[in-house]
């Protein structure tokens, strides 16, 4: 059994999953367990003893729920669960002819799949002999009303809800929502869907700001908000738990790349 602590990490394909999932193994020696829809060549690059690469779609519960039992079976235990799987879709407003199952079919990818992972993994993460860590990969848009981004709004806001909750009813879990910034290759390629598709939903000025952060070269880089988080996931502090922070705030700047 590899006595290094394991981490299960979903939406691991590119973006922060792949940089968070890279700096856990190369960096802090995890183990890691991806849960993604597809195994891409960025990730399967990645190969190594300490990591287990899964299909998974995570809206699917009876998916999540064997991988989350393969891993328990392969290293005995989990120590940190990184929910940064999410999608985007559909850009709409409100008040628009886009049909409430495409907003059923978003909350089940970014909001029921939490609860599936979590309630899966909270067994071993309660028994967790460095601490359990849960992080939220979160957004700004959980507190802002960001015009054509309803669905998204509103499911990052449910996911800061779970982990205020979770904070209350697990005290021995960490459980932190993070918001990563504005990224590059971010998650199902989130930016250049905004930038090609999100005019009509999002309206001209707030769209152009997505085009003008793209343009200037002011996109992040997965890598400084994937640090953050695979630090988070192995040494969260308590005091954290149910808090929504910035990758960049003063709290976060022990788990920063130096």
């Amino acid at each position: 059994m590899s006595r290094s602590p394991v981490v299960i990490v979903t939406g691991a394909s590119k973006g922060i999953g792949l940089a968070a999932t890279s700096i856990l193994l190369n960096k802090f020696n995890a183990t890691v367990v991806t849960l993604s829809r597809s195994i891409t060549s960025e990730l399967s690059d990645l190969a190594s003893d300490r990591l287990l690469t899964l299909k998974c779609d995570v809206s699917n519960e009876n998916s999540v729920l064997e991988c989350v039992n393969k891993a328990i079976d392969k290293y005995h235990r989990i120590d940190g669960l990184v929910l940064n799987a999410a999608v985007l879709d559909p850009l709409c407003r409100v008040g628009d002819d886009t049909p409430l199952s495409a907003w059923k079919v978003h909350f089940d990818v970014n909001f029921f799949s939490l609860v599936t992972a979590v309630k899966a993994t909270l067994p071993s993460l309660r028994k967790s002999e460095v601490g359990g860590k849960i992080i939220f990969v979160s957004s700004g848009a959980a507190v802002k009303g960001t015009p054509g981004w309803g669905p998204y709004n509103a499911s990052k806001a449910a996911m800061n809800s779970l982990c205020r909750t979770l904070a209350e009813e697990e005290p021995s879990v960490a459980s932190i929502a993070l918001r990563p910034g504005v990224v590059k290759y971010g998650t199902f390629q989130m930016q250049g869907q905004i930038r090609t598709h999100g005019a009509a939903s999002m309206g001209p000025a707030g769209h152009q700001q997505f085009v003008d952060l793209h343009a200037n070269g002011s996109l992040l880089n997965p890598e400084a908000p994937g640090h953050v988080i695979a630090a988070l996931a192995l040494r969260c502090p308590q005091e954290l738990s149910g808090q929504f922070v910035s990758w960049d705030d003063d709290v976060c700047k022990p788990f920063m790349s130096t």
